[in-house]
């Protein structure tokens, strides 16, 4: 397959399956809802929303959450430049698909912050679930739409030890953060390329060395 075509093929798969589970969750469960994967206890769907990044991580008040959509927007175009380049300099398949991941990841997170305020009433945790298209309206602006999470894995769940220092006696889970397909699609790539592609930023590195190298400074040329 042609590498234009795979990333569109990669980005399509991800987005669809992402908000595909997004509505289906949304429309169909009230916050803090869900079910076990499989019958599987550590294995969840439980749905949350959030304001903010990736795995629940938040950006304080209004304002944050704006300043973060903006840098979503910001971020996606800047990775449409990487990919498109990555095409063109013919890098490695592998490469190519870990940006495609990111990308679609972020695309994905950007679409719930910029519409599902607009296109959906919110979820509470009693009540009706939440509807598409409400005729009252949506529950936010645009670039103000909460991101929808639902994948959790609590594999352990235990107490600190009395004697640990602040927090003992408290109750911790591990892993707690709850994500989506599109957070699982960023860790992906960003993990794929940490372990696999790390030869590519040396070779930019050193190819960007050997250019400043070979053009000639200012006084050479005036000499």
């Amino acid at each position: 397959m042609k590498r234009g075509p795979l990333v569109i093929f990669v980005i399509l798969l991800v987005l669809i399956l992402d908000q595909w589970l997004k509505v289906y969750v949304k429309t169909s469960f009230n916050l803090g809802e869900g079910f076990n994967i499989l019958g599987w206890s550590k294995g969840q769907i439980h749905f949350v929303e959030n304001k903010g990044m990736a795995f629940g991580l938040e950006l304080g008040g209004d304002y944050g959450k704006l300043v973060l959509s903006l840098f979503r927007i910001f971020m996606i175009g800047f990775l449409i430049y990487v990919v498109h380049g990555l095409i063109k300099t013919k890098e490695s398949l592998g490469l190519l698909i870990s940006f495609s991941l990111i990308l679609a990841g972020a695309i994905g997170n950007m679409i719930d912050s910029a519409f599902y305020g607009i296109i959906f009433s919110a979820s509470t945790y009693h009540g009706p679930v939440a509807s598409f298209m409400p005729e009252t309206g949506g529950y936010a602006n645009f670039l103000y739409g909460k991101v929808v999470d639902m994948f959790s894995f609590p594999l352990v769940s235990t107490r600190f030890p009395s004697w640990f220092p602040f927090w003992g006696g408290e109750p911790f889970d591990f892993f707690k953060p709850i994500f989506n397909i599109a957070d699982a699609s960023i860790f992906t790539g960003v993990a794929s390329i940490l372990l696999f592609h790390r030869n590519f930023f040396k070779s930019e590195k050193d190819e960007t060395a050997r250019n400043k190298k070979a053009s000639p400074s200012i006084n050479e040329e005036e000499e």
